[in-house]
């Protein structure tokens, strides 16, 4: 009896020790501030596809590889279980939720979520979780409990949106289905500590329900808010970014001969318009959605990959990373089955990290509440050459790049001693100076203090 004793107070110590050694590892961030949204940089991360395991620990353990990498903003598609009613091929949609509450099995549970929470907290990231508030699968029990939460046809019948066939579309004009998201978004607040949420079709949900509901949410803690849609008004009534569509297609267009360096100028016009200074654009050359149905940034981009991830960080706006980006992975993802990035350094992941290691540390690069500027420089071949400069309290950088097929011979008015950011050379510009750029050549010069 007494060692039956002895061995049970040993596993009650252990247990407790265990415990405690748990809680010392908890961090809690303080909240999204307009400093970290000024210098942040954005990954997203494919759960499922990400490592052979495809479960949170195995993620988990690449963290301190995402800070090396200066990711500030941990964005997690959907964690939760998926619908298997009406289920598209194999392990269907992320975006088929069957409960807001619940983990996905294939993942790990919910403990292993916080954990991965508070080591992405102990490593200086912030996390967002995909969230689907347009629709559910079709057998979240709202669907019977609450059939008077969903959009109906004429004739009374649920309706799918789109051609999205797994899931049925919510009814935000009956207040309780606004009342029940409101409750489960903060249950991951309160519960594992989130940051914030990245909101899918998140335009097909009416505007008021955003305000309402971010009141609320940031009632619990400041939290970051990122829209899948680009629609302004969003920006005004909740959410801090949104994605910036309009300037992906641009940059395709211009790799793919379509389009030319005056598109994306009438672009940067028509948002200086558009938008206010504090509203952030989420600048992506690649995504889930993208990388699975419209080709690789290898197959979009061809030879001007390189180029066009430099000016995601460069112009205004919040640089995403999609995994994979970073490791050169040249495929496209499996959306429904199981699959895997090869995560293996090649030419991308140095270049990320001195891109992000530039966006966390100079102001001429901020966006947000207080942006630096963004000018255009005038060259002798402005279809074909972007070159602008950016600045803040004294710190500028100028980007020049040939964003064409062909070599570019041209001239500019710049003058001032630079450094040439990814050689570390010292360089004079000098006005009226004859540059020679091959197709894709790109340069970030940083004023010399």
């Amino acid at each position: 009896m007494k060692k039956t004793i002895l061995m049970t107070l040993c596993v009650i110590s252990l247990g407790a020790f265990a415990q405690k050694k748990t809680v010392s590892n908890t961090k809690t961030l303080p909240p999204v501030s307009d400093n970290t949204k000024a210098n942040a940089v954005i990954y997203e991360v494919n759960i499922r596809q990400y490592s052979p395991e495809g479960t949170f620990n195995a993620f988990a353990k690449d963290l301190p590889q995402l800070k090396k990498l200066g990711i500030k903003i941990l964005w997690i598609m959907p964690i939760h279980p998926i619908g298997i009613e009406n289920r598209k091929e194999g392990l269907g949609s992320y975006y088929s939720v069957k409960d807001y509450r619940g983990i996905n099995p294939e993942f790990g549970n919910l403990q292993d979520f916080e954990n991965l929470v508070n080591s992405a907290h102990a490593n200086g990231m912030y996390v967002i979780i995909d969230w689907v508030p347009n629709h559910t699968a079709w057998d979240h029990p709202w669907v019977k409990q609450h059939p008077d939460y969903y959009a109906k046809d004429k004739d009374g019948k649920m309706i799918s949106p789109f051609d999205w066939t797994d899931v049925v579309k919510l009814n935000y004009e009956n207040p309780e289905t606004r009342k029940a998201m409101v409750a489960d978004m903060s249950y991951w607040l309160t519960t594992a500590k989130i940051d914030g949420f990245r909101c899918d079709v998140a335009g097909e949900v009416p505007t008021d329900f955003w305000k309402d509901a971010t009141t609320q949410l940031n009632k619990i803690k400041p939290i970051f808010m990122l829209a899948e849609a680009e629609k302004p008004e969003l920006l005004k009534n909740g959410f801090d970014m949104y994605y910036g569509w309009d300037e992906h297609h641009i940059m395709n267009g211009i790799a793919q001969g379509k389009k030319t360096v005056k598109d994306f100028d009438d672009y940067i016009k028509k948002m200086d318009t558009t938008l206010e200074k504090d509203d952030i654009i989420m600048n992506l050359t690649s995504d889930h959605d993208e990388n699975s149905w419209n080709g690789t940034e290898y197959e979009r981009l061809g030879d001007a990959v390189e180029v066009f991830a430099a000016m995601t960080y460069a112009i205004p706006g919040m640089p995403l990373i999609y995994n994979g980006q970073e490791y050169d992975f040249n495929r496209r993802l499996k959306f429904f089955t199981k699959d895997e990035i090869t995560r293996v350094k090649g030419k991308m992941f140095p270049i990320y990290e001195k891109l992000s290691a530039l966006k966390n540390s100079n102001s001429a690069l901020n966006t947000g509440a207080n942006p630096a500027s963004y000018t255009r420089i005038i060259t002798s071949a402005d279809e074909q050459v972007l070159a602008f400069s950016r600045e803040k309290k004294g710190q500028k950088i100028i980007f020049m790049a040939n964003l064409s097929k062909e070599n570019q011979s041209f001239t500019t008015t710049v003058n001032g001693t630079y450094l040439d950011y990814m050689s570390g050379k010292k360089i004079t510009l000098k006005k009226g100076e004859k540059w020679n750029y091959k197709p894709w050549e790109y340069h970030i010069f940083i004023l010399k203090q």
